[in-house]
């Protein structure tokens, strides 16, 4: 590729094992093959010879994108002077939950109005471009052979075609070819991994099928939402979103489908976001579970049921999508990354920090989940029982925090507070169904780290809540504490530290984590505002009753949403994405805010109609 497109360029399709990010411009510059956190076999979204799979016009166009309505079935669609076609890009979802190397990308072309060329490279690049290949054409499509690795590509086609398209091998092993369509004319590729028998021509009616069976897959699952709120559709596509993050047959949901993008255009910060953390997943499940969808959160408390199992003793912070722990961090040198931002990782030694605040989110999420009906089982409430043993005596330590910093362990207020959560939930859980356990204990723990946290992670001189014990620092992380029901919305000191951070952390109604400046995090450079900090923002403000503000920021930020409603991780100065994407965080936190700004607005509206009404007007 000539250059790198804005990371927000793109749409994500996946199948629920693994996930493909397309550019406007046609081009899938980033999947991963068998798994989301497998090497890369199209990778150009961070080296430009990275590999990719590009479909566009041999003239001159123009280009937009668009989901076909509620699925993850991408539409590009391309304007020339000769006539106006698609690429529809799908991955047939894998409903059978069982690990597979065997995936398919489906790429739909048409010509809708007048008479359109299309070109098309294959450029694959096995193991982040580390392992060659061989390039076999044959009579219906090629095979890409890397070891053990296949890549297949199958032309659509109609019997009476004379090929899919003039297919030549070119410089590196990879396949160019070209075809031209007049209007109502479908043909396409599909791209499959893991086949071990000759490429076929696919007749347009058989991948027509697959189209419709995505299409009905999606249906069926959005079908579950109970959201019926004032922004349905941007809602709606944050649960897919966060769907396509699932890997189906465990449970685990990744943080990101990407590796490597920056948080700061040209500096160190890029990780590798392709895991599933403790922390992300169980916010997601609370967020999808807020909407109506239950079985992902019981696949959820599958997965963290082996994880205890497997090892005992505390969690980890992160694990593979299939449960295994090994994630050395490792650099690929060969790789110029995004846009010159260096070094690009795989893998992510955060893996071995210690992060308190994991236990609370996930004692979290199986209380919603038991609210909401999916009661937890004997053998998994002793799994949280033992976790709470461990908890019990290590929780009032150091540690590294939610944000993952390289500069050193502290007491960070947050930790404490989802400790706080954690030793809540279980009372309230064993106090509902009467469950055993040393409950007594609990409650003592439980008052204890309130009073350290009203004590010591309060600031007098500050007038608020700060990032760690004996600091002066904000942190936005602390904008969950009304959430989880620690303080009174509306407590004066509450309301104090919601101003500071407004003060200190916001900009333009968007928020940074903390001031890196004045809390050194071990790292160069610096970083955009966080989007998840953003619509917590949001949530805060209306659960203090400031709704004006709240609705207002809330629709600001929905406006730095892509083309097609994505989000990374964070956004910049000028108002250009940032960071691993689509990112959990963002859209579970853009889901919370929504759901907790229309029960607000809707009391507002009962108890003061009035009121109500200058808030729609402000």
């Amino acid at each position: 590729m000539d250059q790198f497109p804005p990371i927000a360029d793109h749409g994500l399709i996946g199948d629920l094992q693994t996930a493909a990010l397309v550019a406007t411009d046609g081009t899938v510059d980033w999947m991963c093959l068998p798994r989301f956190d497998s090497p890369s076999v199209f990778g150009s979204l961070l080296d430009r010879r990275g590999g990719h799979c590009r479909i566009r016009p041999a003239r001159p166009y123009r280009s937009t994108q668009m989901y076909f309505p509620d699925t993850a079935i991408l539409i590009t669609r391309f304007m020339t002077d000769s006539g106006t076609g698609e690429v529809v890009d799908f991955m047939p979802p894998l409903t059978d939950r069982s690990p597979t190397d065997n995936h398919r990308l489906v790429r739909m072309l048409r010509c809708v109005r007048g008479q359109l060329s299309f070109e098309f490279d294959l450029m694959p690049r096995f193991d982040y471009g580390r392992r060659p290949h061989t390039t076999h054409i044959l009579p219906d499509g090629a095979v890409f052979h890397a070891g053990d690795q296949i890549l297949t590509l199958h032309a659509v086609r109609e019997p009476d075609d004379a090929r899919l398209a003039r297919l030549q091998v070119v410089g590196g092993g990879h396949v160019h070819g070209s075809i031209t369509l007049e209007a109502g004319q479908v043909r396409g590729i599909v791209l499959e991994s893991g086949a071990r028998t000759a490429p076929r021509a696919l007749r347009v009616a058989e991948v027509q099928g697959l189209f419709d069976d995505t299409v009905r897959f999606w249906h069926t699952w959005l079908a579950q939402s109970t959201y019926r709120g004032r922004w349905r559709e941007m809602v709606h596509r944050s649960a897919i979103t966060l769907k396509l993050m699932t890997y189906a047959p465990t449970g685990g949901i990744v943080a990101a489908p990407t590796a490597g993008l920056p948080e700061q255009l040209g500096g160190e910060r890029n990780w590798d976001y392709r895991y599933t953390w403790i922390r992300d997943a169980s916010f997601s499940v609370y967020s999808l579970l807020a909407l109506g969808f239950t079985e992902e959160a019981a696949d959820f408390a599958t997965w963290l049921r082996g994880r205890y199992r497997a090892h005992g003793g505390p969690l980890k912070i992160m694990y593979r999508v299939d449960g295994s722990w090994d994630l050395r961090e490792e650099i690929l040198d060969h790789w110029e990354g995004y846009r010159g931002s260096r070094p690009v990782r795989i893998g992510n030694d955060a893996s071995g920090q210690l992060q308190l605040d994991i236990y609370g989110e996930m004692l979290d999420s199986i209380y919603q989940a038991d609210r909401r009906g999916l009661r937890i089982g004997h053998q998994g409430w002793h799994d949280v029982v033992d976790l709470l043993d461990w908890l019990t005596t290590n929780w009032d330590q150091p540690e590294e925090g939610i944000w993952e910093t390289r500069g050193g362990r502290a007491d960070y207020t947050y930790g404490r507070l989802m400790s706080w959560v954690a030793f809540d939930r279980a009372v309230r859980l064993s106090a509902e169904h009467s469950l055993p356990g040393p409950v007594e204990q609990w409650q003592q723990q439980r008052d204890q780290i309130y009073e350290q946290v009203w004590d010591r992670g309060w600031n007098p001189h500050r007038r608020a809540f700060v990032q760690h014990y004996d600091s002066d620092v904000l942190d936005s992380s602390l904008l969950r504490m009304a959430q989880v029901d620690f303080v009174a919305p509306q407590d004066p000191m509450w309301l104090s530290t919601l101003d500071g951070i407004t003060d200190e952390l916001v900009t333009d109604s968007l928020v940074y984590r903390y001031d890196p400046l004045a809390a050194p995090d071990g790292l160069q450079g610096s970083e955009g505002t966080f989007s998840l900090c953003t619509f917590n923002y949001v949530n805060s403000l209306a659960r203090a009753g400031r709704l004006d503000q709240a609705r207002l920021i809330f629709e600001k930020m929905l406006t730095y949403a892509n083309h097609v409603g994505l989000y990374a991780e964070e956004i910049d100065l000028t108002g250009e994405q940032l960071g691993n994407f689509p990112q959990a965080f963002t859209h579970l936190s853009l889901i919370d805010a929504a759901i907790t700004l229309d029960h607000a607005m809707d009391s507002a509206r009962a108890s003061d109609p009035l009121q109500f009404a200058g808030l729609l007007r402000s």
